[in-house]
């Protein structure tokens, strides 16, 4: 993937706001759902501003699902793939 400089920087503050999120009451997988949801509003927003009309963009909604579907499902393949092979390093596993 190219990337620009700030790219993972960017994502990391995303990451360190939602894992502070994380309480007593409110566990991951609810700040997972929020985070999930505020992705999906923002690129709906970023989606409408490439376009003139609400027609306009309607006639591309199946083209903008199935992009942003394959660019997640990369990203998603690729971060699991780093975890089980960093696995013991990223969970502790010997630091008990």
């Amino acid at each position: 993937m190219d990337t620009d400089p700030e790219f993972y920087d960017r994502a990391d503050a995303h990451i360190h706001l939602s894992n502070s999120q994380i309480n007593n009451e409110i566990g991951p997988g609810k700040v997972s759902a929020s985070f999930l949801y505020s992705v999906a509003r923002f690129n709906a927003w970023l989606t409408a501003t490439g376009f003139s009309n609400g027609e306009e963009m309607k006639e591309k909604k199946n083209e903008v699902i199935e992009y942003f579907k394959t660019e997640y499902l990369k990203m998603l393949e690729e971060n699991l793939d780093d975890y089980i092979s960093q696995f013991d390093d990223y969970m502790e596993v010997n630091k008990k």
